[in-house]
């Protein structure tokens, strides 16, 4: 039986300041984009304003810097919240970033629940993989608990996490880690909310989830095919579900970063396109394509384009999306199937064995796995013994001087100015009083979110939340892993 089968195609569309978000946002609207993706700089996902002393140098550079609710109506202004979906890429500041989103919306007139999108909101991948934490595991795992309640209840077509296997894939992890651990994760997440006192079939249907897609087309799609099998099982057998929804694995596909070159830059078309592919195939719901300059800047327009572009050629020239299951049949997919269900099960039952995903970080287990496969890669690639084209084979002398996108330091000036303006313009004590109601019910066991919500409507910003956090909870310093 065929059907035509499309996915939402995104591309990162935030960097700079609010402004310039707003710009591209629009521009990638008009040029057919179906979803917005935004990603942050590194002062707001780790919650430091842009005139904090760790901020310096970095504000904009490789995101958009949010520092309060006023940059995010402008990064949004004139798009109509209700009406398109969003991706956040946050983690540790998700769920101020997320009360910021809506508040927009409400100034715009839209009610809560009829807001579309997800934030990333996964905070364990990042002990494992990526780094951007505050708070040590437990309030964090806390917070998330928090939105996912908050959302089920008042945002209800909102995905308030993507458990990601994609930055574990790119620190180094093979397929099967990349699928074990993501699932691990998951695990870990769900009993959070039942201990909560949710029911599974409450919030499951609106997990997601976040994965690579490497270049190995095969090995690519029998690890979104094993994913799904996996979690299905899971759902049914260990957590006792009953809606088929809350079964279904819905992830969004990014194609790898990691594996896209300096050298010859032109040649990441190429891959991009192998590795789209192999997400359609695999069946992704939701798909970001990579630029070809991602090993040497932030994308020009120009290079979104393009890629946006070769998602479209997928899905309205190769006839790929005529069939829900283009690959279904091939011998070879069914074997790689195997061996990888069969890796995913040996990692789950060790990392159950060991307490859990937490008890995992806490001994540096997941860290240890991934480092040393990265270091057997780097060998291959050192050794020739894996091809790189461009880079250890088939290499030729640059000639070409790229056309690059990068950020000055204006973005971080204007955001200084524009902070201090609003500190003198806002009414600091309802500023004051927020902050203190939400430090008061962080000492205790109340859900959080409404009280953030609170927050930022009176113009609280990203670094002040943050930081009435870091008074509770504290910050996480992990411990030496070798």
């Amino acid at each position: 039986m065929y059907r035509d089968r499309f996915w939402t195609m995104r591309q990162y569309s935030g960097f700079g300041d609010a402004a310039q978000t707003n710009t591209r946002f629009k521009f990638m609207l008009e040029k057919g984009q179906t979803g917005l993706s935004m990603a942050f700089d590194l002062p707001t996902q780790i919650g430091y304003d842009p005139d904090s002393p760790q901020a310096e140098g970095e504000v904009g550079k490789v995101g958009v810097s949010i520092a309060s609710l006023k940059d995010m109506m402008t990064a949004f202004g004139g798009i109509p919240l209700g009406k398109v979906s969003s991706s956040m890429t946050i983690n540790s500041t998700a769920s101020t970033l997320l009360a910021y989103y809506i508040a927009v919306g409400q100034s715009q007139g839209f009610n809560s629940k009829e807001l579309r999108g997800t934030t990333q909101n996964d905070i364990l991948k990042e002990y494992i993989a990526r780094n951007t934490y505050i708070y040590p595991p437990k309030p964090s795992m806390r917070l998330i608990g928090d939105m996912i309640q908050y959302c089920a209840k008042e945002v209800p077509q909102w995905y308030p996490i993507s458990i990601s296997g994609y930055h574990i894939r790119e620190a180094g992890a093979t397929a099967i880690q990349e699928v074990a651990f993501t699932l691990a994760n998951a695990i870990e997440y769900i009993q959070t909310c039942l201990d909560k006192g949710l029911k599974i079939d409450e919030f499951a249907p609106r997990l997601s989830f976040f994965f690579c897609c490497t270049i190995e087309l095969f090995e690519e799609v029998a690890k979104f095919r094993v994913a799904r099998k996996i979690y299905s099982k899971i759902m049914k057998e260990k957590f006792h579900a009953k809606d088929l929804k809350s079964m279904q694995l819905k992830f969004h596909t990014q194609t790898s970063g990691e594996s896209l070159t300096a050298q010859q830059p032109d040649n990441n078309i190429v891959r991009v396109t192998i590795q789209s592919l192999a997400a359609v195939l695999g069946g992704t719901q939701s798909l970001h394509t990579n630029s070809r300059d991602e090993a040497l800047a932030l994308p020009t327009q120009e290079s979104a384009k393009i890629a946006l572009r070769t998602q479209q050629i997928v899905a309205h020239e190769s006839g790929v999306t005529r069939t829900v299951d283009p690959m279904g049949g091939s011998h070879y997919l069914e074997e790689l199937c195997d061996e990888i269900e069969e890796g995913v099960w040996k990692y789950l039952k060790k990392v159950e064995k060991m307490g859990g995903s937490i008890k995992g970080i806490e001994k540096g287990f997941f860290q240890s796995e991934i480092r040393q496969n990265a270091y057997r890669l780097k060998k291959e690639v050192d050794s020739n013994d894996r091809v790189i084209v461009g880079v250890n084979k088939f290499s030729e002398i640059e000639t070409t001087k790229q056309k690059l996108l990068r950020i000055d330091d204006t973005v971080e000036i204007q955001q200084n100015k524009a902070l201090k303006k609003l500190r003198s313009t806002r009414d600091n004590k309802k500023v004051e009083r927020a902050l203190s109601k939400m430090q008061s019910v962080a000492e205790k066991d109340g859900n959080l979110m409404p009280y953030i919500l609170d927050s930022v409507k009176v113009y609280a910003t990203t670094g002040e939340i943050s930081n009435t956090f870091r008074e509770v909870f504290g910050e996480y310093r992990p411990k030496e892993v070798f």
